[in-house]
């Protein structure tokens, strides 16, 4: 299995309404390329059943979708609150919504 479809192994294991981090799919497949991770959803060609609007960074801010446009954070933040994640100045709530492995 490639290192893409690894990634997208773990992120359909996110529930809906969670989220995880860049940095959490890196570790649980045992390396430090966090931005890999994110490389790696920048070409997922299979959501919405790989769901990359759950991964964010760290900190709970968004990072990107589809691209760094304003209009992919805009498509990223409607498809969170779709599942009723809340999303305040750009940013999730880390110890109510984060998901680990």
């Amino acid at each position: 299995m490639g290192f893409d479809s690894r990634v997208y192994s773990l992120l359909k294991r996110v529930p809906q309404g969670k989220v995880t981090t860049y940095k959490e799919i890196a570790n649980a497949l045992n390396m430090k390329g966090y931005r890999a991770v994110g490389q790696a959803l920048k070409r997922n060609r299979y959501a919405p059943s790989v769901p990359c609007q759950r991964v964010v960074k760290s900190d709970g801010s968004l990072g990107g979708y589809g691209g760094v446009s304003a209009e992919g954070v805009k498509k990223k933040i409607m498809l969170l609150q779709k599942e009723v994640v809340e999303v305040r100045n750009r940013r999730v709530e880390m110890e109510k919504y984060m998901w680990k492995f």
